[in-house]
């Protein structure tokens, strides 16, 4: 594809922003929001992924579904507020999308690292959420997989900061 002049257009560069209802999600949107929001030439999809809690933990399906539902909507709720504040920064309506994604038994660096494949992605955004050395031991840092396991992509972590 050639502009009016003859010159190859370029492709948006895409940048996908994994986030969850926390302070530190808000903030690499944000930061993505201020830092590019008015420039043209990129698009972002903003990802959010629900591990599916194990059904031993309910009384019954019936009550995994509804909570299921209910973290589904508040969930969707968000993704919603994010998008229109990517909007609200710059970013036009056709170049800001959402992605909701169930992951019953894998990780969710693992989930996440596939859609950004699938997307193409040349950036994954997310915030850093604090935890102690000993927590990431025992239960590991989203963030640290997606810096040692991403290919082909640049993973920004974003530290969130006083008055965010």
């Amino acid at each position: 594809m050639e502009n009016h002049e003859g010159v190859p257009k370029l492709k948006d560069k895409h940048i996908m922003i994994a986030v969850d209802e926390s302070e530190n999600a808000k903030a690499a949107l944000l930061f993505v929001a201020g830092f590019i929001g008015g420039f043209h030439g990129f698009r972002v999809t903003i990802l959010s992924i629900i591990a599916a809690p194990n059904r031993d933990l309910f009384g019954s399906d019936g009550e995994r579904q509804k909570w299921m539902a209910d973290k589904r909507e508040a969930i969707s709720a968000v993704l919603e507020r994010y998008r229109q504040i990517l909007i609200q920064s710059g970013f036009a309506r056709t170049k800001v999308r959402t992605e909701l994604v169930v992951s019953d038994d894998r990780p969710v660096s693992a989930v996440i690292l596939e859609k950004q494949k699938e997307a193409c992605c040349c950036a994954l955004v997310v915030g850093r959420r604090g935890i102690s050395k000993s927590e990431e031991f025992l239960f590991g840092s989203v963030s640290n997989a997606l810096v040692h396991n991403s290919n082909n992509c640049s993973v920004w972590v974003i530290e969130p900061t006083c008055g965010v």
